[in-house]
């Protein structure tokens, strides 16, 4: 009986640590956190996009170069068999 007794202590514990847990993350974030404005999130999406855009450029570029690449060494080493 005691061991019961101890694992629901134990369970309550734990619901009462989530629970403060939740309610200050709730605190924190109504309270603590500053929130940016709409144009501030605007310009944060365009500088995300243009740079994502130039990054996928970039592996694009990348891409074509080494395919490119290995094409002529692989067309290279197809001669040397001859």
């Amino acid at each position: 009986m005691g061991v019961r007794i101890s694992l629901l202590l134990q369970i309550k514990k734990r619901n009462t640590i989530m629970f403060n847990y939740v309610k200050e993350s709730y605190n924190e974030l109504v309270n603590k956190v500053a929130w940016p404005s709409f144009p501030q999130l605007q310009s944060s999406t365009v500088v995300v996009m243009v740079a994502s855009a130039i990054f996928a450029i970039v592996v694009l570029l990348m891409d074509i170069s080494f395919e490119n690449i290995m094409a002529a060494i692989y067309k290279t080493l197809g001669n040397l068999g001859r």
